[in-house]
């Protein structure tokens, strides 16, 4: 599944092209409990065809029932709209005890500036989008300050996609691969083994043949980009995680018993060079502790640990698979 954004901002941008009404919401401003973060954003066709979400669904409903249909959407400069301002509001749009938010609209959004907001996603550019106010007039730059809603405009900030190098194509990595895949995740999977990329079969992940160091290094890792090595053997794994430990990738990890990643340490900082500061962005073992035992549920933990750190959710040691007292990632044999 592809990112989110891009899926609503490509399909508010061919409706648009194809000379359909549509508006474009987004969530500014949340006070208490809500059930999608500011910088949600959801785009409404004037036939009622809805995609992305602002909300857990009522609200989505409301604004169906406000638009749809030609006549019933608005044209001209952008509009706030607030749900949940009273407790009886807050109930009946599903929103949590005390929530509040506050939408902008943009009725009608320019094709041609979706255009371009687009193909800058895709082309891997953080970009800044500015909606003046007055009247909906979008300029978009590479400024990567957070959503804001000032004095005469309104800003977001739309990332390229999240992406996943897996290396190793085994039954785990499918597990994985699909999971991240519907989280959003643009996934791809690296195994030289013939062995093992012949049982491979995750629709939607890119399987590549070539030596995993390599691949990491035409992969080029971000800030958005994770690196999890997965086969146990240090001739695929040891290099590319030290490529990737030299990349700004928010996630490196390997699979393994502590033993394992003990031993891996060593193997760095004996023959690589490599020291205690310089390996401490390495997680090992990696997920959190569910006490899982088979292939899905291991995968389960790995997915909530690489998420977690991606929303910037520390994770308290009591259920850090490091922690746990025999010393195994969820299910790794030694």
């Amino acid at each position: 599944m592809e990112n989110l954004d891009l899926l609503v901002l490509r399909t508010l941008r061919d409706w648009r092209a194809a000379g359909r009404r549509a508006l474009l919401a987004t969530v500014v401003r949340t006070w208490g409990s809500s059930p999608r973060p500011v910088g949600s954003i959801m785009a409404l066709r004037e036939d009622g065809a809805v995609v992305g979400s602002v909300s857990g669904g009522c609200i989505e409903d409301d604004l169906i029932f406000r638009y749809t249909g030609a006549q019933q959407l608005p044209t001209g400069a952008p509009a706030f709209v607030k749900y949940g301002v009273s407790a009886d509001e807050a109930h009946r749009f599903g929103l949590p005890c005390g929530g509040t938010l506050e939408l902008l609209l943009e009725y009608d959004p320019d094709a041609a500036s979706l255009q371009q907001l687009v193909a800058r996603l895709e082309a891997g550019q953080l970009t800044r989008r500015t909606v003046r106010l007055v009247d909906g007039a979008v300029t978009l730059s590479d400024n990567s300050e957070p959503l804001c809603v000032g004095e005469g405009d309104a800003v977001n900030v739309f990332g390229p996609e999240y992406r996943m190098l897996l290396i190793g194509a085994g039954q785990l990595t499918e597990y994985l691969a699909t999971m991240a895949l519907f989280s959003g995740f643009a996934v791809t999977v690296c195994d030289p083994r013939e062995e093992y990329r012949g049982a491979w079969n995750v629709a939607g992940a890119t399987l590549l043949t070539a030596m995993p160091d390599d691949v990491v290094k035409a992969f080029k890792p971000d800030a958005r980009s994770c690196v999890v090595a997965l086969t146990h053997d240090p001739k695929l794994d040891d290099l590319a995680l030290l490529e990737a430990l030299e990349s700004p990738a928010f996630y490196v990890g390997a699979i393994g018993s502590r033993r394992n990643n003990q031993a891996r340490h060593a193997r760095m900082v004996e023959h690589f060079g490599q020291t205690d500061a310089s390996l401490a962005r390495l997680r090992g073992p990696i997920g959190i502790y569910i006490g899982s035992k088979t292939p899905p549920e291991i995968a389960v933990s790995v997915m909530a640990e690489i998420l977690a750190v991606k929303n910037g959710v520390a994770l308290p040691r009591a259920v850090d698979v490091a922690q746990a007292k025999d010393g195994l990632a969820p299910g790794a044999a030694g």
